[in-house]
């Protein structure tokens, strides 16, 4: 969208000369015109990069030095030489009878500005710049959905090693969209694309692989063939047969089918990341359109193929033969299906189940798993029971634990998410099998709750607190160290004083967008968020919901502060997009 051209009168050039330089604003615009060596120019007189005012700045050579940060652009287009810092608009000059005028009004589309700015972001690895793009485009009515187009076809193009956490982070912060507040979905974006970039900065890029030629197998005999190669870690040949099953243009979820099954052929592939990953880019395909299926998909190729198998570790292994007893089972669900078919919608005894999900007889929890599907339990109730007793685990995590052990807890925790978001998708046998898989590290992951700690319990005098009063003092209490107790009571306190629950995840979202990105802490929010609203659509749960609110404000408490560094580079863009004076003791 451009602005009606128009001649603006600056000066006479005898006086232009004299001065050097001269700063006119006019219809909106703050323009700084220069005289150097013998001609005119005339610019925006904002450094593109943190807004100090150009006419403080030094020219030589027919170079202007802005003297904030020493950012060099070219007199005559505004290019700059110094990539982080962006071009300067540039405006006619025109010298009529000893007077200057500039023409202003015929510039480039702006939205198309901002998107290039934002690829160079991206490419440069400059958080400043994609923040100042993302606030811009957004406040231009620009959907979400067209910046992660973006982000996701730079991080499959330029990440030989192919999907990563980065691409991770950019999903978690688009499903946290809907319960955001409107500045904080800008920096919700400018978080995963920013984690987009750093992912994929002086990495290689990533070469794509070709389909089959000519006769192209059924897609049967291709998810065989991509399971086999996945099997002996054969990355080429698993790629290529992904990339045919995809270009026979099945329906998405075949392709769902072959993936899931191959992440589950193995228990807890890689710590749960590979389902957890393969989830998140279903999602994503969700929101950008199936054509971008095959990069997207064929990404995770990698990490399939190198994944840690856990049936190889010894905590699988020893003292209790975990792989064995999931063996067991597995030929079991077949049949438990089957007597459970006519009995699905009855089955009730969450309360019970949870508890020896939380027990500490690994037999006993894969004969309940079976003995829930005879019963007539779907594979979604299983998986949501399961995902509720991994957010226990973290509800209750014990204060003498080591602090890297949060992510131990994190990891089952989100791992169990991603196999009931993907159930819900796609329910199947060969899925159903991560139930079990994620039943049993919760398992191992007792030793987290020993002691366990407890969760608060308010005083009726403490229930009068009032909700807003009690988010503020959420976020006040994320300002200190370790105040993961504290956390935990002001969460209890404020569902028990009636307050909104939706409030309190925007509450939650704005706590985390405010620290520096950390990769586990954006996914138990992400995964916090997902587990609340699917018990409230679903209504599986006569259980407390607000546990879950629980899990993620102490693993967030006990996350935070950070230096909060990127905050503060999201704010300067935001002041920077206001309008701002962001530097000090200029007029």
């Amino acid at each position: 969208m451009t602005e009606e051209p128009a001649l603006i009168y600056v000066s006479t050039l005898e006086e232009l000369e004299k001065r050097g330089r001269m700063s006119v604003s006019v219809h909106g615009h703050d323009l700084v015109v220069f005289y150097h060596e013998g001609q005119v120019y005339a610019l925006d007189n904002r450094c593109p990069h943190m807004g100090f005012p150009l006419s403080r700045g030094t020219t030589k050579d027919g170079i202007l030095t802005c003297d904030w940060h020493h950012a060099r652009f070219d007199l005559k287009s505004g290019g700059t030489f110094d990539l982080w810092a962006g071009d300067i608009p540039s405006f006619p000059v025109q010298v009529q009878n000893g007077k200057v005028w500039v023409t202003i009004g015929q510039h480039k589309d702006v939205k198309a500005q901002h998107m290039q700015r934002l690829q160079e972001g991206l490419e440069q690895n400059n958080g400043l710049l994609i923040a100042k793009s993302v606030i811009a485009l957004l406040s231009s009515g620009m959907e979400p959905a067209e910046l992660v187009r973006m982000g996701i076809k730079h991080g499959i193009m330029y990440r030989q090693d192919g999907w990563g956490q980065g691409l991770t982070i950019l999903v978690c912060m688009i499903n946290l969209l809907p319960v955001l507040s409107s500045e904080d979905k800008s920096r919700a974006l400018y978080h995963g694309l920013s984690a987009v970039a750093q992912d994929c900065e002086g990495a290689p890029p990533r070469f794509a692989v070709r389909a089959l030629p000519n006769m192209v197998p059924d897609i049967v005999t291709l998810k065989q063939w991509f399971r086999h190669f996945i099997e002996v870690r054969d990355s080429d040949g698993a790629e290529r047969c992904l990339v045919s099953a995809i270009q026979t243009k099945p329906e998405p979820l075949q392709i769902a089918d072959i993936l899931f099954a191959a992440a589950t052929d193995h228990r807890y592939l890689d710590g749960g990341h590979v389902l957890d990953f393969t989830n998140k880019a279903f999602e994503v395909l969700d929101v950008v359109g199936w054509d971008m299926a095959e990069g997207v998909l064929t990404s995770l190729v990698p990490l399939y193929a190198k994944a840690t198998r856990m049936e190889e570790r010894s905590s699988w292994r020893h003292p209790v033969d975990l792989a064995k007893i999931l063996d067991r089972s597995f030929k079991e669900i077949p049949s438990y299906l089957e007597l459970g078919s006519k009995k699905r919608g009855s089955w009730k005894a969450y309360k019970s189940f949870v508890d020896t999900l939380l027990g500490d007889k690994p037999d006993e929890i894969a004969d309940i798993l079976l003995n829930a599907i005879r019963d007539g339990a779907t594979e979604q109730e299983l998986a949501a029971c399961v995902e509720y007793a991994s957010a226990l685990r973290i509800a209750h995590f014990g204060s003498s634990n080591e602090f890297s052990d949060w992510d131990i807890a994190l990891h089952t925790y989100t791992f169990s998410h991603a196999v009931q978001l993907s159930l819900r998708r796609l329910p199947s046998i060969e899925l159903l099998r991560a139930v079990f898989d994620a039943a049993m590290s919760v398992y191992l992951n007792r030793f987290l709750n020993v002691p366990p700690s407890p969760i608060p319990v308010p005083t009726a005098r403490e229930n009068a607190e009032v909700p807003d009063t009690l988010a503020k003092k959420f976020l006040e209490v994320l300002d200190k160290r370790q105040q993961v107790s504290d956390a935990a009571e002001v969460v209890i306190k404020y569902v028990k004083s009636g307050g909104d629950q939706d409030r309190f995840l925007a509450v939650l979202g704005n706590a985390l967008l405010r620290e520096d990105r950390n990769f586990h802490s954006i996914q138990m929010i992400e995964a916090a968020y997902g587990q609340w609203k699917t018990l409230l659509q679903t209504k599986v749960f006569v259980l407390d919901q607000s546990s879950v609110l629980v899990a993620a404000a102490r693993y967030l408490a006990a996350h935070s502060p950070t230096v909060r560094r990127q905050g503060q580079m999201f704010e300067i863009a935001l002041r920077l997009q206001q309008g701002a004076k962001i530097y000090e003791g200029i007029e």
